[in-house]
């Protein structure tokens, strides 16, 4: 599948309806020093600096260093029982949402992400 901007437009759709309640900007209301941005994706374990790392943890998400299961307190495909949002979610739409993210990187990436916190 290659990105094209029908596909962005339509992963924001989705991002929207599905993500930004937790994850509006790019930022993660729960916990603000792991948000969306690049530097943070790449940080983590598997990194998720790509389409197949995000498609991969949508469908089975892992804590930031890879070692526990978090599906369900994050949506996911994997507790689609427990994310009523997710059961109607595709590969296609994880690849179309995952691509919006990585655009929104490029794009404003100074905004994108919500920048970190230290306390």
């Amino acid at each position: 599948t290659s990105l094209t901007k029908e596909g962005v437009v339509r992963g924001k759709r989705l991002f929207n309806a599905a993500c930004a309640i937790c994850h509006i900007g790019g930022g993660t209301k729960t916990n603000q020093n792991v948000g969306l941005s690049t530097e943070e994706l790449s940080g983590a374990s598997p990194n998720r600096n790509t389409v197949e790392g995000l498609i991969d943890y949508l469908n089975n998400p892992t804590t930031y260093d890879g070692l526990k299961d978090i599906s369900e307190i994050h949506p996911s495909i994997k507790a689609a029982d427990v994310w009523p949002k997710m059961r109607s979610m595709q590969q296609q739409d994880l690849y179309d949402m995952s691509a919006y993210i990585l655009y929104m990187n490029q794009v404003i990436p100074e905004k994108w992400g919500g920048g970190k916190q230290y306390y």
